[in-house]
């Protein structure tokens, strides 16, 4: 008796094929077509998008004209993406999609019934028509996150910051969710920077993203607001749990071991934070989480101040 799971390799140059909770299932399709037919719908409708949602959406509902599937997951973990279609199912066929040696990510079909051999066959060969509309994607993805990060630390920058800043706060009025934010601050950075060295500063600052990542959800998000400066975006969470995240990331800042030509360096950070109010715009925002990370630096560093 065969396994419910297959796991299959196809690399399109080789096997000279013929040509990332997200998303709902799409309305179950007419059928049946022929694969030539569905291959030609498919380089049609899949060259007309950039973004690999809507380009596995509509590959995941022409290829059930086909043959039926529950669901389709599609993971590329160095693009930090994962998507998901329709409900899991009990059997899986997965496949590792690549061209001329580039990974271009995971494919799993899942549906409760076996597959026929002919229904593999079909969904290998309809791949085929799924390979440059995603490469396409991952290629203006990576150039699209490039553009929003911070070379040094991979966190967002200030231009990601104020769309983001901006969306969210619309989506927390929206849903009558809090939001928080926390400004966070890295204790005598310029004596870093003097005594030991820019290049240790970089690796300082660089560590200290990470540890901020590390504390957080994958919902939260990370932006480098200035020089040793970071912004946490928190979606969905109050005061009280803004304030508990806020002493977790300092706790685990300090517990970091951060060294310099083989010394000890010791770090602190101080942090200050603000939760939205009723009407308030994204200036008045940052401004009450800047003057609580005053505060929290006047009154003595390495602790968190609340705005008021």
């Amino acid at each position: 008796m065969k396994s419910p799971s297959q796991t299959n390799a196809i690399d399109f140059d080789s096997a000279k094929l013929q040509r990332l909770g997200f998303g709902q299932q799409p309305p179950l399709p007419e059928r049946p077509v022929s694969l030539a037919q569905l291959r030609q719908q498919l380089s049609l409708q899949l060259q007309t998008s950039l973004e690999p949602q809507r380009i596995l959406g509509l590959f995941f509902r022409e290829v059930q004209k086909l043959v039926p599937l529950d669901a389709l997951v599609y993971q590329h973990t160095s693009s930090d993406l994962r998507l998901e279609f329709g409900q899991r199912g009990h059997h899986t066929i997965s496949y590792s999609l690549s061209h001329q040696g580039e990974h271009l990510g995971e494919l799993v079909f899942r549906r409760n019934q076996r597959f026929s051999d002919q229904e593999q066959g079909n969904l290998e060969s309809s791949l085929s028509s799924l390979l440059f509309p995603m490469r396409n994607a991952l290629l203006y993805r990576v150039a699209t996150q490039s553009a929003l990060r911070d070379p040094l630390t991979g966190t967002g920058n200030r231009i990601a910051m104020d769309q983001t800043l901006e969306r969210e706060i619309e989506m927390s009025r929206r849903h009558m969710q809090p939001l928080s934010l926390l400004m966070l601050d890295i204790d005598h950075f310029k004596l870093i920077n003097d005594t030991h060295g820019h290049g240790a500063g970089d690796d300082v600052l660089k560590a200290v993203a990470a540890s901020i990542k590390s504390q957080l959800r994958n919902v939260d998000m990370v932006f480098r607001f200035g020089g040793e400066e970071f912004l946490i975006l928190l979606s969905n969470t109050s005061r009280e749990a803004a304030a508990m995240i806020g002493e977790r990331l300092r706790f685990a800042a300090q517990a970091e071991g951060y060294t310099a030509d083989g010394n000890m360096i010791e770090l602190t950070v101080s942090l200050g934070c603000s939760t939205l109010l009723p009407g308030e715009s994204v200036e008045s925002l940052l401004r009450r989480a800047d003057s609580a990370l005053y505060v929290a630096k006047r009154e003595g560093r390495n602790r968190i101040a609340m705005a008021g």
